[in-house]
């Protein structure tokens, strides 16, 4: 096991000392790594069980290390059974990794792990405490601390490593304090052990079960195999290999079968789909890593209750696992699963630390960019896997409408919606070719329920005039039209909320009722007069053709996203709507001629906001008070006040 950052030179003269020496020699640490070492272990990292992937993932670089050395040098190769193995003791109450690496001299020892930093150690821990967030992974990245992360558990390390090509063998122990000794030692072959005497808050590290499943979590792809020794209650000592041992995305794509990347799919995102889509790259450039997405072939059964709306693609650094927690690419695309291996971030970053780094900015850039062209693509095959994609996940795709100004419009250009014009999926540019020659702007209706939507009493007027119209019943429909504005110059208007644009088109005759309109003159001043500040306005209206009344909305939120932010718990402003007329309706030409009798039509003016409030799904502020009124008029007689 080695550390990968050398420091300076004059940091070696410890090691020089200690060069065959027979008995152990004391080193002390000094003042400023004494401090840096705090830093590391009680600021660094926030999760305790960081240790066990630094620790594993030197022993992998020291094997890759003697690997490579063996190249020109065959009398290190690795022996036949060359692996890492961890060993817990709660006897001894010690924690053992041991590798067959290319092992440690007394100069490396000295170097590597009695020494941090390469160019001073006060400077290095003055950035650490004092440098901004985004710059702080980078400097981590520059000195090799994570064997340091042991401290966390352990009140004590010993590290015992023999060089490969070398017979001494020697022992580096510490406690993190003040100092380290470095002393002769033996080691039936080379490699090293590092072995972490165990603090008592720290023995859950003990336990095989508690291993396993650190193993598969952070070292579960890495090419060497890991494994656990255990030694029974009748003192027989067994070894099983816990890691995959291999990393599905670094093996040539020839090799791979369509039914092993559904496997690991599987294994990854813990579902029993087949993903709809596979895609695998290697980037190279500025920042070079490898991905291997996966877009699911259906909807995780709690996927909508989750709570939270991030994305859980895993980050590997060397097929070493960082973190499911970097937000590799937008919360509206969280359903995407996957991994992405890069050499370009430092093993020992933190995962607080990891946000920032500007190597991870360009990396979510390069990855989105490649989901979102691949969903382009997906949408242009279409065809029933399509569709039912876009009915999995096209609720949170939307999201991206409202949210991400950057992709908002590549989103525009695959999205699916509903209509009037027929009972499928439409695109934007699918609407726009069919729209009116003088017709101006994008119609859309927001809803909760698609089939009570269809017959509205808000689109009768656009139906009467052959105008088609988006029927929008997620709950981000009723947000992102307005935060974009238009597609291909054409804007998005709500139909709750226009009036003038349907006087631009001719109407169906044919769709009109029978008879003239009522006069509206007297009726409409008397329907507000017994209304009230229950209402904006009372005025006669041409979108209708079957209903009476319709409630329309002027200023502030229509009535649909007024509804949303009640469910949501927000506070909702009270805005009075706008009660509209049809002069053509019979029961409002009914009420005219009684209002020109001199009649009273308090009653029905209640019954008629009622009834509009019914029809666009608003509750009723007094739904006894409505059955008893609706009753009485149906009656004949008067409702009591």
């Amino acid at each position: 096991m080695t550390q990968d950052k050398k420091p300076d030179s004059e940091k070696t003269k410890s090691a020089k000392a200690v060069s065959g020496a027979s008995d152990a020699t004391e080193h002390k640490f000094s003042a400023e790594v004494e401090r840096l070492l705090e830093l590391v272990v009680h600021s660094l990292y926030s999760d305790r069980e960081i240790f066990l992937r630094e620790l594993v993932a030197n022993a992998a670089d020291a094997m890759d290390k003697r690997r490579f050395e063996a190249q020109t040098d065959p009398a290190l190769a690795l022996p036949e059974n060359a692996g890492i193995v961890i060993t817990p003791l709660k006897s001894t109450r010690t924690l053992t990794v041991s590798d067959d690496g290319l092992g440690m001299t007394a100069e490396d020892l000295a170097q590597n792990l009695g020494t941090i930093a390469r160019s001073g150690t006060r400077a290095f821990g003055e950035k650490l405490g004092e440098a901004k967030p985004e710059d702080r992974p980078n400097l981590i990245g520059q000195f090799g601390v994570g064997f340091y992360s042991a401290f966390m558990v352990a009140d004590r390390v010993t590290v015992i490593s023999r060089r490969a090509g070398t017979d001494e063998a020697l022992k580096w122990e510490s406690d993190g304090k003040g100092s380290y000794t470095i002393s002769p030692a033996h080691r039936d072959q080379p490699g090293t052990d590092v072995i972490l005497h165990m603090k008592a808050d720290a023995e859950e590290f003990l336990d095989p079960w508690r291993l396993r499943e650190l193993i598969r979590k952070w070292a579960d792809h890495i090419s060497w195999p890991v494994r656990l020794r255990e030694t029974g209650q009748d003192g027989k000592v067994e070894e099983q290999t816990i890691n995959a041992g291999t990393a599905l995305w670094m093996r040539p794509k020839a090799e791979v079968t369509q039914e092993q990347y559904t496997e690991f799919y599987r294994h990854l995102a813990r579902a029993f789909d087949t993903p709809y889509a596979v895609m695998r790259w290697h980037a190279e450039g500025t920042t070079e890593f490898t991905a291997l997405l996966f877009i699911p072939g259906a909807r995780p059964f709690d996927f909508l209750e989750q709570p939270n709306r991030e994305s859980h693609i895993q980050l590997y650094v060397r097929r070493m696992f960082i973190t499911d927690d970097a937000h590799l690419v937008p919360n509206w695309l969280r359903f995407v699963q996957g991994v992405v291996d890069t050499d370009d971030l430092p093993l020992n970053v933190s995962r607080e630390m990891l946000q920032s780094t500007p190597v991870l900015a360009r990396i979510r850039k390069a990855v989105t960019r490649r989901v979102v062209n691949e969903i382009k693509s997906l949408a242009k095959t279409g065809g029933e896997e399509f569709l039912q994609f876009w009915e999995n996940f096209g609720l949170v795709i939307k999201e991206g409408l409202w949210e991400d100004a950057e992709y908002r419009s590549a989103i525009a250009e695959f999205a699916l919606f509903r209509t009037t014009h027929d009972e499928g999926w439409t695109t934007l540019d699918g609407y726009i070719s069919r729209m009116k020659p003088e017709q101006e702007a994008i119609y859309y209706l927001v809803g909760d329920n698609l089939q009570a939507m269809r017959a509205s009493a808000q689109l009768e007027g656009f139906k009467a005039r052959g105008i088609e119209v988006l029927l929008l019943t997620d709950p981000v429909d009723s947000f992102w039209p307005e935060r974009m504005h238009s597609y291909k110059d054409k804007v998005f208007r709500s139909v709750a909320q226009v009036r003038s644009d349907l006087e631009k088109h001719k109407v169906d005759e044919a769709a009109l009722p029978k008879g003239e309109a009522a006069d509206m003159a007297k009726l409409l001043p008397a329907l507000k007069e017994a209304l009230g500040d229950s209402v904006k306005e009372v005025r006669d209206t041409d979108r209708l053709t079957d209903s009476a009344v319709v409630l329309t909305q002027e200023g502030g939120p229509d009535l649909a996203m007024q509804r949303l932010l009640r469910r949501s718990g927000q506070a909702v402003p009270e805005v009075a709507p706008v009660l509209e007329i049809n002069p053509r309706n019979p029961l409002i030409g009914e009420l005219a001629e009684r209002v020109g009798k001199g009649e009273s039509v308090t009653d029905y003016a209640r019954a008629l906001l009622d009834l509009a409030r019914v029809q666009e799904g608003e509750p009723l502020p007094d739904p006894t008070g409505f059955a008893r009124l609706l009753t009485s008029l149906l009656a004949g007689g008067k409702a009591a006040s």
